[in-house]
């Protein structure tokens, strides 16, 4: 098979299976008891979701690494006989775009349906949601591939005289080019008048990818942004916030009194908007009354979690509480290094991306030494960096939907979160999955130069016509820092402040 490198085949098998393992432990240990035993096409949604999430994320590595193998053959056509990369990021994120907008929206649906009514029904409810949604989608694609789905390539004509070919070969710094007389070739002489735009009409697949970019580079702008900086200064203000000492019993009984009272009201007050969903008055007013429920609902969970640390009870509480301060204190660690990852990828973004020419390859010249090391280290060390800001993502919109009425919260807790949350998160982890590939690819384009995913991200996405301007002038990386430096100042003005009760439900103090 020539440079075909078998090695790099195996283990890719092998992570994809690694992959489906853990997306099935995330699964077991992160679902809902009242889940169990149920649910089990919205679970398959999920492990299917989360496998193709995380093997996107790794694709870019293994593109690297796919392109390492054929970088020392003696043959132009060496590459062809590595993995067809190409092909496989067309694939992965056809279907991303398909569970995104269709597949998780149907489970959702059929999720969260009455359960009164009959499996037909509910059936039926949901396909009638997704069909209309799949039938204004198709017509959008349709209407904007047909009129704009073209790509305008900025191109440079050249034309020379001929000349004699010679029978000695001598080249030099002054005698570039073949000839005696010739001191420049005509790509230097060519005036600018022959700068020519080249159109081309883009294969529809890779339009679609290209528009599933662009909503998941609004989403991970938003989100990224903010969940850059929050993600590690959210971990170092729960330390500086954490418990200081166990309190008394007397106070663990005022305190577990109110919280009861307050758990006693929330039931009542989320009864009677389940009896208003079933009367069919779901209004703007009734929204907003289930968004308020929610948050005071995680209030009151957040409350009953820190009064059991602050009282931990039964034999061996002496042990919990030398946990729960080892908890904040792994907390702190985890947020100070989180701290230096998020200042190196904002560093890098103004360094390389946002100052013309760029001062400096950064990051790019760190992965290729750790290259040198050793020959996956700089992969890994790319792969985590990915990583990163997948977690940042996931972050900001916790952040957000704390803070923001219009965006629902669908918070992730370990062995109680329920599948409709589950499935909200995979789906937001898909859409930006596209951008943080496409944004990684940019931001590292000097170590992943050459690669199938710079074709696809950086020569078509960028000369796309319509939405080409937002990359050339940067607005998304500049949006991506500003949210950042924004998120940064407020952790620094506010975040360290202990919480100050501010709803119906809020623990007394």
């Amino acid at each position: 098979m020539g440079d075909f490198n078998l090695a790099l085949v195996i283990v890719a098998i092998v992570v994809c299976v690694i992959v489906f393992i853990s997306s099935i432990y995330l699964l077991v240990n992160y679902q809902h008891p009242d889940d169990a035993n149920q649910a089990y096409f919205p679970k398959f949604v999920v492990v299917f979701g989360l496998s193709i999430a995380m093997i996107s994320i790794l694709m870019l590595p293994a593109d690297v690494a796919n392109r390492h193998a054929c970088r020392h053959a003696i043959y132009n056509g060496a590459c062809n006989l590595t993995l067809p990369m190409k092909d496989l990021w067309l694939a992965i994120y056809i279907v991303d775009a398909i569970l995104v907008f269709f597949v998780i929206p149907f489970a959702m649906f059929f999720y969260e349906g009455d359960q009164d009514k009959t499996l037909g029904k509910r059936i039926k409810s949901a396909l009638l949601w997704v069909v209309t949604t799949a039938v204004v989608c198709a017509l959008v694609l349709g209407i904007l591939y047909g009129v704009i789905g073209k790509v305008d390539f900025s191109v440079r004509h050249l034309s020379s005289a001929t000349s004699t070919f010679p029978t000695s070969w001598q080249f030099s710094n002054t005698q570039p080019c073949i000839g005696n007389t010739a001191k420049q070739c005509s790509a230097f002489t060519a005036n600018p008048a022959s700068e020519k735009t080249w159109t081309m009409r883009t294969t529809f697949p890779e339009y679609v990818v290209a528009l599933a970019t662009i909503v998941g580079s609004v989403l991970f702008t938003i989100f990224g942004g903010v969940g850059i900086a929050c993600l590690p200064l959210g971990l170092i203000t729960a330390f500086i916030r954490r418990p200081k000492a166990v309190i008394t019993r007397s106070q663990y009984i005022k305190e577990a009194t109110e919280l009861g009272k307050k758990a006693r009201e929330l039931k009542k007050a989320a009864d009677g908007l389940h009896q208003e969903e079933r009367s069919g008055a779901k209004g703007k007013k009734w929204r907003k009354n289930v968004k308020a429920v929610e948050k005071e609902l995680l209030q009151l969970e957040e409350d009953v979690n820190l009064l059991e640390e602050m009282y931990p009870q039964g034999e061996q509480a002496e042990t919990a509480w030398a946990f729960t301060v080892l908890g904040y204190l792994a907390k702190f660690i985890l947020g100070i290094l989180g701290l230096i990852v998020s200042i190196a990828w904002v560093a890098h973004i103004i360094i390389y991306l946002l100052v013309d020419p760029p001062l400096s390859p950064f990051l790019n010249e760190v992965f290729i030494k750790l290259d040198d090391v050793w020959g996956l280290l700089g992969t890994a060390a790319f792969a985590f960096f990915c990583f990163y800001l997948l977690l940042a993502v996931i972050a900001g919109a916790m952040m957000l939907g704390l803070k923001l009425v219009f965006i629902t919260i669908h918070p992730m807790k370990w062995g109680a979160t329920l599948m409709n949350s589950f499935l909200f998160n995979v789906g937001l982890i898909l859409l930006c999955s596209i951008s943080v590939i496409q944004f990684c690819a940019t931001a590292f384009g000097y170590y992943a130069q050459a690669t199938a995913a710079q074709e696809i991200f950086g020569h078509t996405l960028q000369s796309l016509r319509g939405i080409k301007y937002l990359y050339k002038y940067n607005v998304f990386q500049i949006g991506f820092v500003i949210l950042a430096g924004l998120t940064f100042l407020y952790y620094i003005a506010f975040g360290w402040r202990r919480k100050k009760p501010s709803g119906r439900f809020q623990l007394s103090t």
